[in-house]
């Protein structure tokens, strides 16, 4: 059933975000254009969630990884967050997953 499949999804999805927070934020560090801590609560969300799926989930692909945090950005975070989350994830997704899959 799909819908058991999307919740087992999610809430793996969530385990893995929040057991791996402090490697997600060191992931994303380097390409920020601003402190960790000046970040808004939704793009540092977003941020994690698209750089654990990256990271560790071969399985969900490079562009949809990126393209579900734009979405989420522009859903629930600041104005042009989307923006930012993009430019954040088009700098670290080539080499957090260089063969683009």
């Amino acid at each position: 059933d799909a819908k058991d499949v999307d919740g087992l999804d999610f809430r793996e999805l969530l385990a893995g975000v929040a057991t791996n927070t402090a490697y997600l934020d060191g992931l994303m560090k380097p390409y920020l254009s601003r402190l960790l801590e000046e970040l808004g609560q939704v793009e540092k969300a977003v941020l994690r969630i698209a750089l654990y799926e990256l990271s560790k989930r071969s399985d969900v692909p490079y562009k949809v990884a990126i393209n579900e945090a734009i979405e989420l950005a522009k859903s629930f975070g600041a104005e042009d967050s989307h923006k930012f989350v993009n430019g954040v994830l088009d700098k670290a997704a080539p080499v957090i997953r260089p063969n683009k899959k």
